[in-house]
Order: C-alpha cells, then structure tokens, then sequence
C-alpha cells in the first residue's frame, strides 16, 4: 500500500487536485484523513509513496502532473523529505505545477533515540500515532536515514507556495526552516503553536487542512488576490 486516492463526493464538480509527496518511512495511506477531508471539499488528491526510498515516485507524480484528466489547479503537497522532492518537481516541470505546499521542510539530520521519541516528535495526535504504531507498512526509524536530499531551489519557483511548520517541531527547527524561505516573496509561511513534524497529522490537523483549503480556494480566484481570511487567533 504505497499509494492512495481520494476523490470529490458526487455531484460535485471537482475544484482540483493535489499530488502528496508524503516523508520518510510513510507511505500514501499515512494521509487518509487528510485526503478524506480535502475530497470532501471537492478536491482530488492523489497521495503517493516516500520517494526518498522509491525514486519512481517522482516519475509517478511528473505523469500526474501531465495527467490532463486530472482537473487543475495541480498542486505539490510536500511533507518532510516529500517537501524538498515537491520543490525539485516544481523546478523541473514549471508548466505542470499551479502551486506547492510545503510541511515541516527538513533542515538537517536528526536522530531519535527510540520509537516514543519519534513518535512524539511526528505528531501529538494519540489518534495518529495509534495508527502509525499499528501500521505495518510504516517504516519506524527512516527519518533517521541519511538520504541525498536534493537543494531546496525555491529560487527556480515561481508558483505560490504555502509553507506549513510546527514550531515545536524537533525534527526540523523553525528557526532554520523560516531561514530557508526567507527572501522569497512567493512563500507564504504559517506556523502552529505546539505543532510537531508533521502537521496535516497532527493534533492541530483540523486548523492546518482549513488552512490548506483557503490557499486552495485563494489560488482557484487568483493568487495575486488579497488573502481570503486573515488574523486567525
């Protein structure tokens, strides 16, 4: 089970798609819950494997992107390593990308010590990390491997991204993430208060896929519109 769909219910014409690069050690089912809740506002989303152990993912999701079935806006939804991947498709198919997503960007090696110490440095969800720790097509300890990540050539794109990062994130420091998108004025960075690594799964997954939902919407109008909600507490 590496890779997972979702669709719009129907009746409902679909409003576009999203292709998710998930992290190390996951796979397209670790994002359900998130897919399920974006299918419900009328958008396809098309979760793939972890391309960091299966480069032809990125194969996968270049025929995606070409898919001309697949209604647009096409966006990238990058988590961990699957956010720096995002980026290098984006750069290598600019006419195929409308917008990306990037979660908890990877800035440097890190290492856990244990299966609860990565657990609660994914998410804080018990509901979520129940099911990582029943799921047997979940690798434990991978976002310890060393894998070579490509750059992050943010400078290459020119589509909106929308950056999401927990600021309790162990994994990936807040502080080095907001440095790497810092002076690109395409980027749009949202941080969570007490969010861990993975926020589209953690216990703030309600807030973050609302978020995502309003950068969907926003881009369908016209990203160079004002936001469509600001000065959420």
């Amino acid at each position: 089970m590496s890779s997972s769909s979702w669709d719009e219910p129907d009746g409902l014409a679909a409003r576009g798609t999203l292709i998710v690069l998930p992290g190390r050690g996951e796979h397209g089912g670790v994002y359900e819950r998130f897919g399920r809740r974006l299918a419900f506002d009328a958008y396809r989303v098309r979760a793939l494997g972890d391309p960091s152990a299966d480069p032809s993912v990125l194969d996968e999701a270049a025929k995606l992107l070409a898919d001309e079935s697949l209604p647009g806006p096409k966006v990238l939804v990058g988590s961990d390593t699957g956010a720096r991947y995002a980026v290098q498709l984006a750069a290598e198919h600019p006419a195929g990308v409308d917008a990306l997503i990037l979660v908890g960007l990877p800035t440097e090696p890190w290492e856990s010590g244990s299966w609860d110490d990565e657990l609660a440095a994914r998410t804080a969800c018990p509901t979520h990390q129940g099911r990582l720790a029943d799921d047997p097509a979940f690798r434990r300890g991978a976002i310890e491997g060393a894998v070579d990540l490509p750059e992050a050539p943010l400078v290459q794109v020119q589509v909106p991204v929308l950056a999401l990062h927990g600021q309790d994130d162990p994994v990936s420091s807040l502080d080095q993430a907001l440095s790497v998108y810092e002076g690109h004025p395409n980027v749009r960075t949202v941080t969570f208060a007490g969010g861990r690594h993975d926020v589209l799964n953690d216990a703030l997954h309600r807030t973050a896929a609302a978020t995502v939902v309003l950068f969907l919407e926003r881009l369908r109008l016209s990203p160079e519109l004002p936001a469509i909600a600001e000065g959420l507490a």
